[in-house]
């Protein structure tokens, strides 16, 4: 059974950043609960990389929240409005994708949501917004165009900042948050969620279907955004772009494991990512962050990885995070085994080879630089050979390969 109106109010303010409006929101629920049918909670995504992140798992959670509640999740991927690309917090014209990349992308975010959200049809929903936008035509554009002034798309925080610098605004971005809009007109949307920086387009959705029922009071979605998360770097928001991003379906050990990257945020994200990443009281994370920040850390990441892989799996990631805190030089779990020839090998082509090092130079440096081990044993001699007659382990700084002879 849901809590009170009143209760889900408080429950939703810990994450969500603006609630717009909360008079509507609170007549929305009233109404459900009086005619017994749910809500449809939308939340839109681009697939624009192949992972969804930890960024996405702040408003998914609050998606989940309302799924909890009886509501229905409605999850649009943007499969055809990641071809127009989605100008939000860009100072220039973002990378328009391939139709392929896009539809592979898109293939992966289905099975990564339900990490987070139940996935049975009573409580989810998953539309592609190609079912409607790539059967628009010319004229069904335009008169969509004609419904915004460019004037009134300019406010967009994004869009003024380039237009005062002087940086290119290209008419397909401005299009954007208007295709993102008529999304919620298609699928009726009652709540659409997202992050802080998808205010100005969630608002555009409210205003059409405001515009398309206009005797209807409760008409216009209600518009509920959750702060953005910070990424691993601790200065910019956690984008697949920037590459500071930590994926919900990354391993909890290994190389680059999802324990590991959050071990090694910044410390003053710690109370962020508690408070929008997890349900726990202030008064059990609060004074731990104050007082030892490193178990702090550590029980935030493992708190995660429970979320999202299970108990087991978050015991094991701590662990593995022990014993390579002891020893260096420990071979973590889930390390990554790669198949190469028998015979001899330059260590150089060998790290290449392996995908521990971009480029000769990069390994020849690295090699200098004293971060390859083989084996446990520090190689310096960037001319050095390798014979593979049996599997070894190579690690380069933080990062192991199990490397066997073909």
């Amino acid at each position: 059974m849901a809590p009170s109106i009143d209760d889900q109010i408080r429950i939703l303010s810990r994450r969500c950043e603006r609630i717009l409006s909360e008079a509507d929101l609170r007549k929305k629920l009233e109404r459900s609960q009086r005619t017994g049918k749910p809500l449809r909670i939308k939340l839109g995504m681009d697939p624009t990389a192949p992972d969804v992140t930890l960024g996405h798992a702040v408003p998914l959670g609050v998606v989940r929240q309302f799924q909890d509640w009886g509501h229905k999740a409605v999850i649009i991927i943007g499969d055809y409005t990641a071809r127009v690309g989605d100008p939000t917090g860009r100072n220039q014209t973002r990378k328009v994708l391939s139709g392929e990349e896009i539809d592979a992308n898109a293939k992966t975010y289905v099975a990564q949501v339900g990490k987070i959200l139940r996935t049975d049809p009573e409580h989810l929903e998953i539309r592609y917004n190609g079912e409607w936008l790539a059967k628009m035509g010319l004229v069904d554009i335009i008169r969509l165009a004609s419904r915004k002034s460019v004037a009134q798309v300019l406010t967009r925080e994004d869009f003024a900042k380039r237009y005062a610098e002087g940086v290119d605004i290209r008419l397909h971005e401005i299009l954007y948050p208007l295709l993102q809009g008529w999304d919620s007109v298609m699928i009726q949307a009652d709540v659409e969620m997202g992050g802080s920086d998808q205010l100005f387009n969630n608002l555009v959705g409210r205003e059409f279907q405001k515009e398309e029922n206009p005797d209807d009071p409760l008409a216009g979605q209600v518009v509920i955004v959750t702060p953005l998360l910070v990424g691993t770097d601790g200065v910019k928001k956690m984008s697949k772009t920037l590459g500071n991003y930590i994926g919900v379906t990354q391993a909890p050990t290994g190389n680059d494991s999802m324990f590991g990257k959050i071990m090694s945020i910044p410390d003053a994200l710690m109370e962020s990512y508690y408070t929008l990443l997890t349900d726990l009281p202030e008064s059990e994370y609060k004074p731990l962050i104050a007082t030892d920040p490193r178990n702090a850390k550590v029980k935030l990441a493992r708190h995660t990885v429970a979320w999202l892989h299970g108990a087991d799996a978050a015991d094991a990631a701590v662990a593995d995070w022990d014993l390579r805190g002891r020893d260096p030089n420990a071979v973590p779990a889930n390390t990554p085994e790669v198949t190469v020839p028998a015979g001899e090998h330059r260590l150089v082509a060998l790290l290449v080879q392996t995908g521990l090092a971009p480029s000769n130079g990069n390994a020849t440096q690295k090699i200098k630089e004293g971060a390859v081990h083989i084996d446990g044993t520090k190689v310096a001699d960037f001319k050095a050979a390798v014979l593979l007659d049996k599997p070894v382990v190579i690690k380069l700084g933080k990062r192991f390969v199990r490397v066997k002879p073909a």
